[in-house]
C-alpha cells in the first residue's frame, strides 16, 4: 500500500545553515516547520552512528510535535585521523557549536599526527544520514556521502561548518567558496534526500 503524500513536516534541526539546505531542497507545495515554531531544543544524541544519531533526533521531534519529522546527522571523516571528527563533528565546536574552533582542532590534530600534512593529500568524506519519522513509529532512514579532501587553509565564507575546508573531488574550490545552489546539487544531504525523497 503507497504512503499517504506528505503535506506538511517538519525540519529536526536547530542548525540554521542544514535547516536553509533541507528546505531548499524538498517541494514546495509542502508546508514546512521548524523546532522554533515549537519551541524545541535538542535531544541528547548518544547514538553510535550517524544513522542512529538522525533516528534519535527525528523520533524525538515527531514525538513533541506530533508532526512527520525530518532530521539529519552528518559530519566529516578524515582518513588519516581514524575517521575523526565523524558522529562527533558538531561536538568538536565544544558547546556553542563553534565551527572556528573545529576546523583549529582539525588542523591542529593534522599537525600533530600527519607530517608534512599540506604537502600531501588528506583524504576525507562528508556523510549524512536523513530520516523521516511518522507519529505512528514507522520511519526511514537513508545515508548519502561524498568524498573529498581537506583544503591546507580555511577558504571561502558561504556554506557552515566544515565546509571552509573541504574540496570535493573534482573541483578546486572548498563548500564554502561554492555558492549554496551549486552545493546543494552535489553534497552529501544532496545525495541522502535523492534516496529518500520518493517517501515523501
Amino acid at each position: 500500500m503507497k504512503s499517504k503524500k506528505i503535506s506538511q513536516l517538519l525540519i529536526g534541526t536547530n542548525n540554521k545553515g542544514k535547516l536553509r539546505e533541507i528546505k531548499a531542497l524538498l517541494p514546495k507545495n509542502i508546508k514546512i516547520f521548524s523546532t522554533s515554531d515549537f519551541n524545541l531544543r535538542s535531544p541528547k544524541e548518544n547514538g553510535k552512528t550517524f544513522s542512529e544519531n538522525s533516528l534519535i533526533k527525528a523520533k524525538f521531534f515527531s514525538k513533541k510535535s506530533n508532526q512527520i519529522c525530518m532530521s539529519d546527522d552528518s559530519g566529516l571523516e578524515i582518513k588519516l585521523l581514524d575517521n575523526q571528527p565523524g558522529i562527533f563533528s558538531a561536538r568538536w565546536g565544544g558547546k556553542k557549536n563553534n565551527f572556528d574552533l573545529a576546523i583549529k582542532k582539525v588542523f591542529k590534530k593534522l599537525d600533530n599526527n600527519v607530517l608534512n600534512w599540506r604537502n600531501r593529500k588528506i583524504n576525507a568524506k562528508f556523510i549524512c544520514a536523513l530520516t523521516i519519522y511518522w507519529p505512528s513509529g514507522k520511519f526511514i532512514t537513508k545515508i548519502g556521502s561524498i568524498d573529498g579532501r581537506i583544503s591546507n587553509n580555511k577558504v571561502g565564507k558561504k556554506g557552515f561548518g566544515y565546509d571552509p575546508i573541504f574540496i570535493p573531488l573534482g573541483s578546486k574550490k572548498t563548500f564554502g567558496q561554492m555558492s549554496p545552489k551549486k552545493k546543494y546539487k552535489i553534497d552529501h544531504r544532496y545525495r541522502a534526500f535523492q534516496k529518500i525523497k520518493k517517501f515523501l
